[in-house]
């Protein structure tokens, strides 16, 4: 693919970049299998080991978890009210959506011991070993501490695509707008009205401005990472896209992702015509 050359243009050391779609990688730039630090692109991950738990029946999404009033189901969709990185509380269950990464500890310690195991065993478990994502590991905390390289997280997004680890009616629902009408700030974008999201799923919804594509469907989903990284999917040409760089979240990729993410949707659109 011509359009995911563009990101050789971009002012990074190394870039990795992977196109998927149901015929696999149709599009691919640089290392395929450096790893590189995920940042928040973390929490998609964790989710998809929430969502095994869910189906194997070790969590419910209603069970109390987190600050009093909060279930699973507030934890994974930032609406528990916690901080953005501690667990303090600063609004009422389900009111606000609040932007957390100590939501994910806890909701990864609830996970933990439910599931009788450390975390990041549980993901390796649950996500990486089925898959076969093998440079991909939990380092760090469960919402921005795991690392992956770009071949393994076309496998993960082939998944999404085509889920076979969990059912297809779990996926649709957490990729769906959960507590919806609650606004928010988007890292990096500020505040938006409403600011959706699914069960650990960014949705798209009708965000602007927006790190993916202007020309990008509404059911968009996915995440990107301050370590200047993002994975999306778009159920509406069954696609996927994962961009890995080496350059923290800035200017610069505000101004790069969207005309690239808009130029790979473009080419896979001709592509079918």
């Amino acid at each position: 693919m011509r359009s995911v050359e563009v990101a050789a243009t971009w002012p990074v050391e190394n870039v990795a970049v992977a196109v998927v779609t149901s015929d696999g990688v149709v599009g691919a730039l640089g290392d395929q299998q450096r790893v590189f630090p995920l940042a928040s692109v973390t929490k998609l991950l964790t989710s998809y080991a929430v969502l095994v738990a869910v189906e194997e029946g070790a969590v419910e999404w209603d069970q109390p978890a987190g600050p009093e009033g909060a279930t699973v189901r507030h934890l994974i969709s930032h609406t528990a009210g916690y901080a953005f990185d501690k667990a303090e509380v600063q609004a009422a269950p389900g009111t606000r959506r609040i932007y957390s990464n100590a939501g994910f500890d806890v909701l990864a310690s609830f996970v933990s011991d439910a599931c009788e195991m450390p975390f990041a065993t549980y993901l390796h478990e649950a996500v990486f070993e089925p898959l076969g994502m093998k440079s991909s590991a939990l380092v760090g905390s469960a919402g921005a501490g795991a690392e992956s390289s770009a071949a393994d997280l076309a496998l993960f997004a082939a998944e999404l695509l085509s889920p076979q680890l969990v059912s297809v009616e779990l996926v649709a629902a957490a990729t769906s707008v959960v507590f919806p009408d609650l606004n928010g700030v988007l890292p990096g974008y500020g505040m938006q009205k409403p600011n959706d999201w699914g069960l650990g799923f960014e949705i798209r919804a009708t965000k602007s401005p927006h790190w993916t594509g202007n020309s990008f469907s509404a059911s968009t989903f996915g995440h990107f990472g301050q370590s200047g990284t993002f994975l999306w999917v778009d159920p509406t040409i069954s696609a996927a896209c994962v961009a890995l760089t080496d350059l923290r979240f800035g200017p610069w990729a505000i101004e790069a992702w969207t005309p690239f993410s808009d130029g790979v949707r473009a080419e896979l659109v001709s592509r079918r015509a």
